[in-house]
């Protein structure tokens, strides 16, 4: 398959900005897509949701996950231009191995140096 024909346009469907997988803008879960089921990634497209109306259009990084009180997990995405943070309700198809390396970042990449509480050996 071709380069062009492999990310062309298909109805109901938009282009990853940061994978350029082709996603389905409808998926159980969601009511207003803008993030890929695979890499997380999204656009800076709403100042409210679904209204499609934020001049910014820049990349969102998914940068880490929310867990909400009735247990309910969202994707916390940050701006790549303008900075704002947002978050976004997890699709039924997002990718499960996506979402725990996001939820277990901070284990992994810790945002200050662990040392820190080690007391006199214990």
């Amino acid at each position: 398959m071709s380069q062009k024909s492999r990310h062309a346009p298909v109805h109901g469907c938009f282009s990853c900005v940061h994978c350029r997988c082709e996603v389905p803008q409808q998926s159980f879960g969601t009511r207003h897509r803008n993030h890929c089921p695979i890499c997380l990634w999204s656009r800076h497209v709403d100042d409210e949701p679904g209204d499609r109306r934020a001049p910014c259009r820049s990349e969102m990084e998914p940068v880490g996950i929310e867990v909400r009180r009735d247990g309910e997990w969202a994707i916390i995405h940050r701006c790549t231009g303008c900075g704002l943070l947002r978050t976004n309700r997890i699709a039924g198809d997002d990718s499960e191995r996506a979402l725990l390396a996001l939820a277990l970042r901070p284990l992994a990449r810790p945002a200050f140096p662990l040392d820190l509480f080690e007391t006199n050996g214990h």
